[in-house]
Order: C-alpha cells, then structure tokens, then sequence
C-alpha cells in the first residue's frame, strides 16, 4: 500500500476523494472505499513514495533480482514452463511465479 493520505471528501456512499502528491498527480484522487484501508500508526505495509517508478498505464515497476526456481506445468497437451523470480521490492522480498515466455 501507498499513503497514508487526507480525505478531502465522501463522494457518494462509496468513495472518497483523497489528497495525494504531486508524485502521484497522473492518478484520479477518487477512490471506491474497497481500495482503501484505514492507517493505522504503526502500518508497515504503507510503502514510500520515493523511489517508486510508474510505466504508462501506472503500474509500479519493480526490478527482478534472481530466479530462484523453475517448474513444468502441463494443460492438456501443453507444458508451460513458469520461474519463480524475486523481485527487488519496496516492501521487502518478494517472489512470484511468472510464465518464462512471457519474463
């Protein structure tokens, strides 16, 4: 999770407008509240912003670091060959089964 952030606003019954950054400017301020979770003081899942990186559809880029294994998954007749990477994150380590095609 990013933030925390202000509230400026309910909009509606289910959504809110927050403050965010100026880092944060090319993303809408309103948020439905299942994308929202309360801060609490101690909150070590709340990333910080410096250092994030963005692609053009505002996913976070994050670097792989090392494949730590590979595995064979067969669907029907086909193999999918799938590496499990970790990946060098803000929250910490962080590992994922990716399609070694499409890595």
């Amino acid at each position: 999770y990013v933030g925390p952030f202000k509230a400026l606003e309910r909009v509606g019954d289910v959504a809110y407008k927050l403050e965010l950054p100026k880092e944060l400017s090319r993303v809408h301020n309103t948020f439905h509240v299942s994308n929202l979770k309360k801060c609490h003081a101690d909150e070590p899942l709340a990333v910080p912003l410096d250092g994030l990186h963005f692609d053009d559809k505002l996913h976070f880029v994050e670097e792989p670091v090392e494949i730590m294994d590979h595995e064979v998954k067969w669907l029907k007749q086909s193999r999918i060959l799938l590496v499990k990477v970790r990946w060098n994150s803000k929250r910490g380590s962080e590992f994922t089964w990716e399609r070694e095609d499409q890595f």
